[in-house]
């Protein structure tokens, strides 16, 4: 992998556990860091943004982000605040806030940003993900300027769709990267 290139792992609401695809990837790519958020379960957007910001400060503009879920709108949040520039981002199954699914214990990260991100990204979404459907999803990507990918019925690609390592993702990914070199 480019010695300039650093993969940031961004969890959603709860972290990720141990049977998600985002830990598997950690795992398998030692290089790779998750950023750690003071609270898991009862997330707050304004106190998300300092530990990703601080993180791509550390790695510099060779970041790529690789969010799931809640994540995907803290990095859209993100990049309405930052002078920090990355490398872009690859976002899976953002949650849409208006969804009656969406967690109760979620606080400021509605509405979702609906500007272009200032720098690459790929959007993967699954038509039935509970927690935000393909409309909302492409409505993202094409308000955020992302490739958008629809990879069929996953759920919320997590770990309780069964994706294990998601293998599938991961070629995704590393497509996503070869058109960002």
């Amino acid at each position: 992998m480019n010695s300039n290139l650093e993969v940031l792992i961004l969890p959603g609401i709860n972290g990720s556990g141990p049977q998600h695809w985002q830990t598997y990837w950690e795992k398998a790519n030692p290089e790779y860091r998750r950023v750690v958020e003071r609270d898991w379960t009862h997330p707050v957007c304004d106190e998300w943004m300092q530990p990703l910001e601080n993180a791509v400060k550390t790695f510099g503009p060779g970041t790529v982000l690789v969010a799931h879920s809640l994540a995907c709108l803290q990095v859209a949040h993100w990049a309405q605040q930052t002078t920090l520039r990355i490398r872009g981002a690859f976002l899976v199954a953002p949650p849409d806030p208006e969804n009656p699914n969406f967690p109760d214990t979620v606080s400021g990260f509605s509405p979702a940003p609906l500007r272009k991100l200032p720098f690459p990204s790929m959007l993967v979404a699954s038509s039935n993900d509970p927690y935000g459907d393909l409309g909302f999803s492409l409505r993202l990507a094409e308000a955020w300027g992302s490739k958008f990918v629809n990879i069929g019925p996953a759920g919320h690609i997590n770990a309780d769709s069964g994706l294990g390592d998601w293998l599938e993702g991961y070629q995704l990914f590393r497509s996503f990267l070869k058109q960002k070199s």
